[in-house]
């Protein structure tokens, strides 16, 4: 198989090698920094920031299971760890809110709005929501990547909830359409 040949080929430290995994991995880690980041340019340096990392440690990929999930979850750790730095999960409160479910209407909520209001979320509560729902870890794995309790987890979850049924239920109000 190529990719296995490029792996090989990234592992004796080859440019050539190392830029066509770029090139081929780019766009799937590219979107899961995006989920993770504040902005699109900060998306961007973990990226880059992160493939650094992956071409580092690329050697310890041990060809037992898939390696883009090998990298995506290098991505994802990396990206957790840039947070960790920054005292992000640092405790404020376990009391979790009464969960409430979204009721989304496709026709009516655009993706680039759903994708704006989840980056929006503050760090904590944004990082959880989408390790939990997006990537389906459990909240015992989230607990143990971003160091938290699963009581913080669930609070976190509850609270991104809340924020984006929120802001969904108003964008919902400005956008009625008009009746005549």
């Amino acid at each position: 198989m190529i990719l296995e040949q490029i792996i090989h080929d990234c592992c004796k430290r080859n440019t050539k090698a190392q830029e066509q995994l770029f090139r081929l991995l780019s766009p799937k880690l590219f979107a899961v920094c995006l989920k993770y980041s504040r902005s699109y340019e900060e998306a961007q340096d973990n990226l880059q920031e992160g493939f650094l990392l992956l071409f580092e440690k690329i050697d310890s990929f041990k060809f037992k299971g898939s390696f883009e999930g090998w990298a995506k979850r290098l991505m994802i750790n990396y990206i957790l760890q840039q947070y960790r730095n920054q005292g992000v999960f640092e405790l404020i409160s376990e009391k979790i809110p009464n969960e409430e479910e979204v009721e989304i209407d496709d026709e009516t909520i655009e993706m680039e709005f759903l994708v704006k209001i989840i980056q929006e979320l503050p760090d904590r509560y944004r990082l959880v929501f989408n390790l939990y729902v997006l990537d389906d870890y459990s909240h015992k794995e989230i607990a143990e990547m971003l160091e938290i309790s699963v009581g913080t987890s669930k609070s976190n979850l509850a609270r991104a909830k809340s924020i984006l049924k929120d802001k969904i239920e108003q964008h919902s109000r400005v956008n009625l359409p008009r009746v005549k």
